[in-house]
């Protein structure tokens, strides 16, 4: 590859635009130029990198090379570094401007999500910040795609290309049904539930870590019933048909159907999940993303 190579941020955001939609004609009618537009910048790009980044393949659209695999990683990196120096020097002295996305675990977002967004808006008022929600391994292939720069989530099996920061932990509890033998003495140790049913949150990795601080106790759980509904579980404990494992704990004990679902700190030596907000390893954040985490470093300390 040419260290001298000569090229534009214009023709690198047409190539990412063919190579993430596969058609230099999808890609032209997004990025609101000509396909021949396109299809130049493309050659031009090969040309002076001296490799082959697209295959063209006749009526089945294109096809990345493993150098254009490569390539559009950095290009995405470089445009968004781009993005953040452009911004900068027009933000110089201002408070940062512009769209954010960012990621949340499912059971994290009722109870993190409100404030954090009443808190953002009221900081940084020119920031637009949208949310994508999901299980932990579609919010770290978010963060590689880009779909979201930052993510609130368990530190719960994060792959080696992510890294996060520790916000605050959340300890497991047991919740039981108003009226349970046990819920009235505000605590319990496993001992006392494992010989009833139980209803389990069926989330990837979050059963894992369930059934392995069962497992620690040396106990096998006898599970009734599963959901991956944060709500469904607490509705099915407080409707009597078992008792549960959660992390996150609401205000109330009132469940959606008018049940009552209590919770029991468990004296048991267990522990917590942390909670951390999720980024690329090594990546730059956008004056955004640093203002949002900001917020979450002052949110969570309160």
């Amino acid at each position: 590859m040419r260290t001298d190579a000569n090229f534009t941020l214009v023709q690198l955001r047409y190539f990412l635009a063919a190579a993430e939609l596969g058609s230099m004609t999808a890609a032209a009618a997004q990025v609101n130029v000509s396909q021949s537009a396109v299809s130049t910048a493309v050659t031009h790009l090969e040309r002076e990198l001296g490799v082959q980044l697209l295959i063209r393949r006749h009526a089945k659209g294109l096809a990345l090379t493993a150098s254009g695999e490569r390539f559009v990683h950095e290009v995405r990196e470089f445009l968004a570094r781009a993005e953040e120096l452009t911004e900068s020097a027009r933000s110089l002295g201002r408070d940062p401007v512009g769209e954010l996305s960012v990621g949340c675990f499912t059971t994290l977002a009722p109870f993190s999500l409100p404030r954090l967004l009443r808190d953002m808006a009221q900081r940084y008022p020119a920031v637009g910040v949208s949310v994508v929600e999901g299980e932990m391994q579609f919010l770290q292939e978010a963060l590689r795609t880009g779909a979201c720069e930052l993510a609130l989530m368990y530190d719960l099996g994060l792959d080696s290309d992510i890294e996060g920061e520790v916000l605050g932990s959340a300890p497991p509890y047991a919740l039981v049904p108003d009226g349970h033998r046990l819920a009235g003495r505000g605590q319990a140790r496993f001992a006392e539930l494992a010989e009833e049913p139980m209803i389990l949150l069926d989330l990837p990795l979050s059963r894992d870590y369930f059934t392995s601080l069962l497992a620690r106790a040396g106990l096998t759980p006898q599970v009734r019933h599963r959901s991956t509904s944060y709500e469904t579980v607490r509705a099915m404990v407080g409707a009597g048909h078992g008792w549960s494992l959660l992390n996150q704990r609401p205000v109330h004990a009132t469940t959606y159907d008018g049940g009552r679902a209590v919770a029991l700190a468990l004296t048991d030596p267990l522990p917590a999940l942390r909670v951390v907000l999720a980024r690329m390893r090594g990546s730059r954040l956008t004056s955004r993303a640093r203002a949002f985490a900001s917020v979450c470093r002052e949110t969570y300390r309160s």
